[in-house]
């Protein structure tokens, strides 16, 4: 058992933020990979499928972003996992727009999701990090992050949560070269 985790903000007010990108990545892996009903536990939304051979649950925290490592907690202790088993979905800041990397452990780099997680189970999990680029100075930080994507950023948003979505089977087995390869890739047919 997996459990991915994306990071974002309840309510349709937040839905096109860019801070909500993981749970938009989420959607469309659910959506794409046929993953069951959504239902209300562990302080959030899950949904259960597979992808492949591997079994995971879909985690979206419904706590607001500062709080995301209480839902993520539970779902992992109910399951009795390590970290090697969470994997989180977030935006990125220092990532150009649209690029995707996967990293193992690290800082929070200010994220108020990550670094609730971090607080609540460790720092060594791994990271689907989504760039969302830099708005240039950090007192613009706070808007942009929840900001809506902007109507000419829609066909890029799409793409890179289609390709994400349809590689989803290395991300699974554990192969996070060949998935951020793969994905971008398709980024650029």
């Amino acid at each position: 058992m997996q459990i991915w985790t994306g990071l974002g903000n309840p309510g349709p007010k937040y839905a096109l933020h860019r801070h909500n990108v993981g749970f938009m990545a989420l959607d469309v892996i659910a959506d794409m990979h046929g993953f069951g009903p959504v239902q209300k536990k562990f302080q959030g939304w899950a949904q259960e499928g597979r992808i492949g051979t591997q079994k995971i649950l879909l985690l979206k925290p419904a706590t607001f972003m500062n709080e995301s490592g209480r839902a993520v907690g539970e779902a992992m202790r109910f399951y009795k996992l390590d970290l090697e088993a969470l994997t989180v979905f977030h935006d990125e800041l220092d990532l150009a727009p649209f690029k995707v990397k996967v990293k193992q452990g690290g800082g929070t780099a200010g994220h108020n999701g990550l670094r609730s997680i971090d607080k609540h189970l460790g720092a060594d999990f791994r990271r689907v990090r989504l760039g969302i680029g830099h708005p240039g100075h950090k007192d613009r930080v706070s808007s942009y992050v929840l900001g809506n994507y902007a109507k000419a950023e829609q066909d890029d948003l799409a793409t890179m949560l289609g390709a994400l979505s349809a590689e989803a089977q290395w991300l699974a087995d554990g192969d996070g070269p060949r998935f951020m390869s793969d994905v971008a890739l398709r980024q650029q047919g």
